[in-house]
């Protein structure tokens, strides 16, 4: 411990900072302003935390989102007072929609520089809504024992609450008067021989609450003869453990995992010797098929997939649906009967080896077989396909990328593009992504931060998701970790020319594709990145096999919007009636 007493500021945020360390804090990302200089000092001095400068507020918050992401322990954002925690909030609907645990720390002028025109100077109470799932204004520090066992215990309610019921965002505004900087003046000098290390006994990291697996009703469940399971969309802090549990869930029941490439699912294929389903969306196109396939029961693990196809089936059948989550959010927006379990996969790992329900096996059997016949359909049309398309691009990397890569998909396309096509492995591989509140913004930063902490990893991005964050390339000069981006350049917005506003083409171009003219090779010389044109679908797989150790690296796939869009709708179509 080694606490700053050269003022009240500098003791006040030394053991602010001093109890976070012990929790568990890791990471600090500090954007750089006069107000919050004592919480900044104290972060970038303590030997324990990696305090990570980045100027741009916006690019810092999705930069800490992803730090966040992937240590699953709460990071700590640092700005200081005015606009700058405005800057912060894309990040901050994110991490509330997607149960990502944030502590904000904004800095503030005291009561008494509020309200008067001083200067750099807005409302901060509570600035962030209801998107923080808890708000506490610092007290300003006073010089007390008392008081700073107050800071203290504010922290250790701030680590639990950003946990507890269930991980978000915290915001403390921590209001400061001069003198910011930690300049000696023997005000607090005194409180040495008070504040000691037994000052912080018993701050310790906090247990992760455990549900019992026993509320599961499996005993009703293998009653039915017809039940599904669906992976969907999920980012669970131990990737093997949940693929294990799901496993044993679908080998006791014998019930068929749908699972998106938004779950891990899909790259831990060795622990599913049966019942895994990739190609729902293909299937269901099939009017004959959804209605053979109908089920008795579903079970729904996370939140539901993107696909369109796979939510109006669901939503037509209203079938008795069962929702296994740890968060307390409705995962269900096409309003089945459904009864919600709040359950913690981890302990299902430990309820052994069952036997398979025999009354299960013919509709698991349907489901592969289908699954069985469009996955070697698509093979096929891959393998016949001469150019690299922009589907190709996620159904080759699922093939390429080496063992616990963390790859993280932008939106729009690239994250249905990874649903249709995305293949089974058994590569571990980690997959990331912002789809609480599904915007395109802060991509690049996102990624930068996941990278931080796990690499080597990937973004797989369209052009306007990358140039959208552009600013993120400022904090290349602290990355320490390794990214691979690959950008699909189709000059503009591919998702839109799926949908009905495309016909409309006196305004398309302009105001929904809007494309850009960016030249990404000169934008990777601006910042001394790698850059590399990847041509073929053997480039790309022999590019990726790869992955350097450290730095950024970006691949450009170029390729025509309007073709990708008019291959895809006529695959589509191959499927709408038997085959």
């Amino acid at each position: 411990m080694g606490l700053d007493f050269s003022n009240l500021n500098s003791l006040w945020a030394g053991v602010m900072v001093e109890t976070l360390a012990r929790l568990g804090l890791q990471s600090a990302v500090i954007c750089p302003g006069s107000r919050s200089t004592p919480l900044t000092v104290a972060l970038a001095r303590h030997p324990q935390i990696k305090a990570i400068p980045i100027l741009d507020e916006r690019s810092a918050a999705f930069f800490a989102l992803g730090l966040a992401k992937s240590s699953g322990l709460p990071t700590v954002l640092v700005c200081t007072s005015g606009t700058a925690g405005a800057n912060f909030y894309p990040a901050v609907i994110e991490a509330y929609q997607s149960a990502v645990p944030l502590i904000i720390l904004t800095g503030d002028r005291p009561p008494e520089l509020r309200d008067c025109h001083s200067g750099q100077t807005i409302d901060q109470i509570k600035l962030f809504g209801n998107f923080a799932q808890w708000f506490s204004e610092m007290a300003t520090p006073l010089g007390t024992v008392e008081m700073l066992r107050y800071a203290r215990q504010t922290m250790v309610q701030a680590w639990r609450r950003s946990q507890f019921p269930q991980k978000g965002v915290v915001h403390l505004n921590c209001p400061f008067r001069d003198p910011l900087a930690p300049i000696a003046d023997g005000s607090v000098t005194h409180l040495k021989d008070v504040i000691k290390a037994d000052f912080f006994a018993g701050i310790q990291p906090l247990e992760k609450a455990e549900f019992s697996a026993d509320i599961l009703p499996t005993e009703a469940w293998k009653n039915y003869a017809r039940g599904l399971i669906i992976a969907g969309v999920n980012q669970p802090d131990d990737p093997d453990v949940y693929c294990q549990a799901i496993a044993q869930l679908s080998g006791y029941l014998s019930f068929p995992v749908l699972t998106e490439a938004l779950s891990p699912v899909r790259n831990y294929a060795h622990y599913f010797p049966q019942g895994l389903v990739i190609t729902y969306d293909f299937i269901l196109r099939d009017q004959n098929l959804a209605e053979t396939l109908k089920p008795e029961i579903v079970i729904q693990i996370g939140a539901l997939p993107t696909s369109k196809i796979l939510r109006a089936w669901l939503e037509k059948q209203q079938i008795q649906t069962y929702i296994l989550s740890e968060r307390a959010d409705n995962f269900d927006p096409i309003h089945r009967p459904h009864q919600y379990l709040a359950v913690n996969l981890r302990t299902m790992k430990y309820l052994g080896i069952f036997p398979d329900n025999e009354k299960g096996l013919p509709y698991l059997d349907l489901w592969q077989t289908q699954d069985a016949k469009i996955r070697a359909k698509l093979a096929a049309v891959f393998q016949a396909e001469q150019n690299l398309n922009e589907a190709a691009i996620a159904y080759c990397l699922a093939r390429a990328l080496p063992e616990e890569t963390a790859i993280f998909f932008a939106n729009s396309m690239v994250v249905r593009y990874a649903e249709f096509f995305w293949q089974l492995n058994d590569q571990q591989i980690l997959p990331y992504f912002n789809r609480g509140a599904n915007g395109i913004d802060g991509t690049l930063s996102t990624a930068l931060g996941i990278a931080e902490n796990h690499s080597p990893a990937v973004l797989l991005t369209g052009d306007l998701a990358l140039l959208h964050d552009i600013n993120g390339f400022l904090t290349l000069s602290k990355f320490t970790g390794s990214l691979t981006i690959i950008v699909i350049n189709n000059q503009g917005g591919g998702i839109f020319e799926m949908l009905p506003i495309a016909e409309e083409k006196d305004i398309f171009e302009d105001y929904f594709a809007t494309p850009q003219t960016v030249e990404f090779s000169k934008v990777c010389d601006l910042y001394g990145i790698e850059y590399q044109a990847i041509q073929t679908k053997a480039d790309l797989m022999q590019t990726c096999a790869t992955l350097p150790p450290k730095g950024v690296r970006l691949l450009e796939v170029k390729t025509n919007r309007n073709q990708a869009m008019t291959w895809l709708k006529d695959l589509f179509q191959g499927f709408e009636s038997h085959f």
